[in-house]
């Protein structure tokens, strides 16, 4: 006798046929393959977005800029990442921290070396002119430091491009930069995408 099914609303069905069953199978592997990809493409996207952060942090550190002591050269709401680790040369672009702020001035002299500054804000290092084309005007700007000044061993002396309004190694508010302050050397902008590309 052939078995029927009732269905919820009491009325009798036919059971499923061969082809309904393996639909039915063929849709649950489907599901089941998805959802194994779907945990499978998340955590994938977990694992690289990690990754992307512990770089970022530890190697390539992305900053913003604020302010306007290192324009033209970096303007406000720039970003721009740094490269950790390496030595600086003069006219290298540094990222370093002051109390809790990080702070991007441009290095111009190593340990050891004599800097000068005159009142119309040209700058000597151990007597020789700097050769200074990333600057728009010069200026003495806040400077309470006794010149000609020489940079103690282990530090640089950084300047902001913005002579007139950067408070940098000229004053003893900051000084100059140990190096373990130091974040990292600028390298590249990311934003604005008009201005996209390497910084120097």
């Amino acid at each position: 006798m052939k078995q029927q099914h009732m269905s919820p609303q009491g009325q009798a069905t036919a059971p499923p046929s061969l082809d309904q069953l393996k639909t039915e199978l063929g849709r649950a592997r489907y599901q089941s393959r998805y959802l194994r990809l779907l945990r499978s493409t998340l955590y994938t996207l977990l694992v690289v977005a990690a990754a992307a952060v512990l770089v970022a942090v530890l190697f390539l550190p992305v900053l913003r800029i604020y302010g306007s002591s290192m324009t033209p050269t970096l303007e406000e709401g720039d970003v721009v990442v740094s490269v950790k680790g390496g030595s600086f040369e003069a006219g290298d672009l540094a990222c370093f921290y002051l109390g809790n702020k990080i702070l991007v001035k441009r290095c111009v002299a190593l340990p050891g070396q004599w800097v000068d500054i005159d009142w119309q804000g040209n700058v000597t290092v151990d007597g020789l002119p700097l050769e200074e084309p990333y600057l728009t005007e010069k200026a003495l700007g806040e400077c309470d430091i006794t010149l000609p000044y020489q940079v103690p061993d282990g530090r640089y002396f950084v300047l902001g491009d913005h002579r007139a309004t950067s408070v940098d190694s000229r004053s003893t508010a900051v000084g100059c930069v140990a190096e373990e302050q130091i974040v990292g050397k600028i390298v590249f902008r990311l934003w604005p995408l008009s201005r996209l590309g390497g910084v120097d």
